[in-house]
């Protein structure tokens, strides 16, 4: 019989192509190949997950090497505060202490101590700013149960406790998290990041270091930090000035670190994060983990988005004997509302 072609012909039109034919060698996709393709493809996926890996286990284990307070050694009783914020802002206390060392004193001997610089960070709701007050630490102010001292006393009288429920009998706000640093854990973040960059207003020269800081931009080693952020006997009026010259270099800092420099290398995140959490205490809440979906949230925040103060005060005075700064109560009841309804940046723009 004879074969009829057309019966056994292959409709190309639908993308039938004969096997063995060129066309069909051509139509095959070319498995070996692909299959390469995804194995090379997996191993990077494993490579690159293994690093993050890593880099997380570092950056946790370096961050770990601050010391954790308990929340019953920090915050006073709740009856004592006031009501959890509604917007969703943060404020985290940041104690300075000048130790000249680690901080590796247990709990109980941080009571007794004063605390040198006092700062309150509010982060708004949005995440995308951040304002930072001064409290002055001759600020005349009342204790809770030991009537009016310098704000500083607070420590020496309660701990940590009775710090944060004077400091939110000013702001009206309650505090979310602490941390106490060491002066001496700017030095080492200073080196870590290669020094740090400020705009100096004042030519001044140290009376401990002997350095002398010229007028102008200036860059700082780590020696020259703690210089800097200590010296306050080289100014007419003291404390103002080096609350000043802590709130330039604070943020000058946290420029470096938000620096494409620096967050495009994990060496160097791993270095600054090692050098200063030996020189850190912090609440329980405040971990690795608590801190990194922070930062997360706050990943387009820029050093421009940081504005800095210090408490409204109507100059310094006497109290008996002590020389003590004179708070502003009039103007600090507008500053704990703005803390209260998360407007401090608006209430800092009309101050300009």
């Amino acid at each position: 019989m004879t074969k009829n072609p057309a019966a056994d012909a292959i409709d190309e039109s639908k993308g039938e192509v004969p096997p063995g034919s060129r066309r069909h060698e051509r139509a095959q996709p070319p498995r070996r190949g692909l299959r390469l393709l995804v194995w090379a493809i997996a191993t990077l996926l494993v490579i690159v997950l293994g690093a993050v890996g890593w880099f997380a286990l570092s950056l946790n284990s370096s961050f770990n090497k601050a010391e954790k307070l308990s929340n019953e050694n920090v915050f006073p009783d709740d009856a004592d505060r006031p009501a959890a914020s509604e917007t969703g802002a943060l404020n985290i206390l940041l104690l300075g202490s000048d130790t000249r060392g680690e901080l590796d004193d247990e709990i109980d001997d941080i009571r007794g101590q004063r605390s040198d610089t006092i700062m309150v960070a509010h982060i708004s709701d949005d995440r995308e700013s951040v304002q930072v007050m001064s409290i002055m630490r001759d600020n005349w102010v009342e204790i809770p149960g030991h009537g009016y001292n310098k704000i500083n006393a607070a420590m020496a009288f309660g701990g940590i406790p009775l710090v944060i429920q004077t400091v939110e009998g000013i702001i009206d706000s309650r505090i979310d998290h602490v941390a106490i640093i060491d002066f001496e854990g700017f030095k080492g973040l200073t080196d870590a990041l290669g020094g740090v960059t400020v705009d100096n207003p004042r030519e001044f020269t140290s009376r401990h270091g002997k350095t002398h800081f010229a007028k102008g931009t200036i860059e700082l080693n780590g020696t020259e930090a703690l210089e800097f952020v200590r010296e306050r006997y080289a100014f007419p009026d003291g404390d103002y000035s080096r609350v000043a010259n802590q709130q330039l270099f604070v943020k000058a800092m946290v420029k470096e670190v938000l620096s494409r420099d620096t967050l495009t290398s994990p060496a160097k995140i791993l270095d600054s994060v090692d050098a200063f959490a030996p020189y850190m205490k912090v609440d329980e809440g405040l971990s690795a983990t608590a801190l990194s979906s922070l930062g997360y949230s706050m990943r387009n925040l820029r050093a421009d988005d940081m504005s800095f103060f210090t408490s409204p005060n109507l100059g310094t005075g006497r109290e008996g004997s002590a020389s003590v700064v004179k708070p502003d109560w009039d103007e600090l009841a507008k500053v704990a509302e703005a803390f209260k309804s998360d407007t401090l940046g608006d209430y800092l723009a009309n101050q300009d």
